[in-house]
């Protein structure tokens, strides 16, 4: 629990929704005392988009909230660097594979390991900039293989059988398989693509071997042939090494719960995880929806958090959009509705400004301990960020209260949210967008000429002076309530 709670405020419950049951549970730790998280995390062959990023800020979230509750926090998040199909099934081809031949074609001297690298410090920079906490461990899917190999050695004789193409689970010999998915009722979808061979349709490929006449970068010697692990195994692999069967909580994107989970699911179970599914709750963000099409990686430039930035929009503006809708929601974007983050983020910082050279103090005041207790209900509540977000903005609206008192409320609320309210200045959420050519000297010094005709009442030249900034691109915001400001757009 935070420490500016107050000791009479009895702390809510957390409650959790579990994808497998399709219910809110109350949380409680295989361990007791700590909370072992794993998420899903990126196949690094290409740079990630801001949909792929909500996934992270879910997860980041949840991690805050367990600390918030008192929890040691394990978390491990994953990087595939081998074995994710163009298919989350088992069609197609290795993605590293596939986005290394595609530079030796355009003549680029760059191995599938110096992708793998490029795209992973990609991610990790944006998961800097989203002021995502950095997990226990960022477990590498190449440093697993050995392990990897005895794991589905140990399995392979009860639960998979051989093909040409390599080793596949027989999903049969384990228990309701898919009830994750929900497959076999309507509420299921199916996106499994046939393989010749396969005793069943949701069968699925454990080891997937070289192909005659071919030679991979990446690449492996097994006793079902040379070749590289399934996608579905590393994650039940690395779990287990590094949180122990069962752990508390397995998130990723709601994807995920269709195919990739139900297969891990099926992996633990054979692995003897038959109780437990090898994590206590599944947890699934919902998808962030683009209806202009552009956050698609082939549709070339995509959306990611670079592009917001380039834009002149501060990261944390798309962290507080990812927060203002419950991550179990679908979440539209749009730049207007960045651009209303961003000022709604502005207003925020600035309320909280005058706490900000406050010492905290201990929470006597009854009126902030309320807006506390509600606030630790709202993210019990499933991680009720909406709710969340519109306390957090009480508090530092409050007037009339002991500063160190609202300073040690805000940062107990914001060690959640990850806002930065406290450290982040106005200026510091104006960004200069990659395209503008005019600078910020010139824009003050035209703001303050601008000023002193206003103040003088020589509205033509006040006009004159707006036009000429809106002709270089900065919108000027004379009804901002919080004094004038400025943007320039991209």
């Amino acid at each position: 629990m935070g420490a500016a709670m107050t000791d009479a405020s009895a702390p809510a419950p957390l409650r959790l929704f579990n994808s497998l049951t399709r219910s809110l549970e109350d949380f409680r730790p295989v361990h007791p005392g700590e909370a072992r998280v794993y998420s899903c995390g990126p196949t690094v062959y290409n740079y990630p988009h801001i949909g792929n990023m909500r996934a992270y800020v879910f997860a980041d979230t949840l991690g805050r909230t367990l600390s918030f509750k008192g929890y040691k926090l394990t978390h491990v998040i994953n990087i595939t660097d081998v074995g994710h199909l163009t298919d989350d099934a088992d069609a197609g081809e290795d993605k590293l594979e596939k986005a290394a031949a595609e530079k030796a074609q355009k003549g680029e001297k760059t191995s599938i390991w110096d992708i793998a690298r490029h795209y992973t410090e990609a991610y990790w920079a944006d998961v800097k900039a989203l002021n995502i906490r950095q997990p226990a461990h960022w477990s590498i899917a190449t440093d697993y293989v050995p392990a990897m190999i005895d794991f589905a050695k140990a399995i392979a004789d009860k639960h998979c059988y051989e093909l040409d193409g390599g080793l596949y689970f027989d999903t049969t010999t384990v228990a309701d398989y898919g009830r994750l998915a929900r497959h076999g009722s309507d509420e299921g979808e199916s996106r499994i693509d046939p393989v010749d061979g396969k005793r069943h349709p949701a069968d699925f490929a454990i080891w997937r071997k070289t192909p005659t006449g071919e030679k991979r970068q990446m690449e492996w010697d097994s006793p079902w042939g040379r070749g590289a692990p399934g996608w579905h195994l590393e994650c039940s692999v690395m779990s287990e090494a590094l949180l122990g069967f069962p752990f508390d909580i397995h998130t990723g994107g709601i994807d995920h719960r269709e195919i990739h989970h139900p297969n891990e699911i099926a992996q633990n179970q054979a692995h003897g995880c038959s109780a437990d599914s090898g994590a206590r709750l599944w947890m699934h963000n919902n998808f962030l929806v683009d209806r202009s099409g552009k956050m698609s990686k082939s549709s070339g430039e995509f959306l990611r958090v670079q592009l917001l930035i380039d834009k002149g929009y501060h990261p944390l503006a798309y962290r507080l959009m990812c927060l203002q809708a419950h991550y179990r929601s679908e979440l539209e974007f749009s730049w207007e509705g960045l651009g209303a983050a961003l000022t709604r983020l502005k207003r925020l910082v600035m309320a909280a400004a005058p706490a900000r050279e406050a010492e905290a103090a201990p929470v006597t005041d009854n009126r902030l301990a309320d807006l506390l207790a509600r606030f630790d209900a709202a993210i019990s509540d499933d991680l009720n960020t909406p709710v969340a977000l519109t306390l957090i903005e009480d508090v530092a609206a409050m007037k009339k209260v002991d500063a160190g008192q609202k300073r040690a409320a805000l940062e107990t609320m914001d060690r959640v949210l990850g806002l930065e309210i406290l450290t982040l200045s106005r200026a510091d959420l104006r960004i200069r967008p990659k395209a503008a050519t005019i600078t910020e000297a010139e824009i003050e010094t035209a703001l303050a000429r601008r000023k002193e005709a206003r103040a003088a009442k020589d509205f033509a030249a006040s006009d004159a002076l707006r036009d000429e900034l809106n002709a270089a691109g900065v919108e000027v915001m004379d009804g901002d309530p919080l004094g004038w400001d400025w943007r320039l757009e991209a």
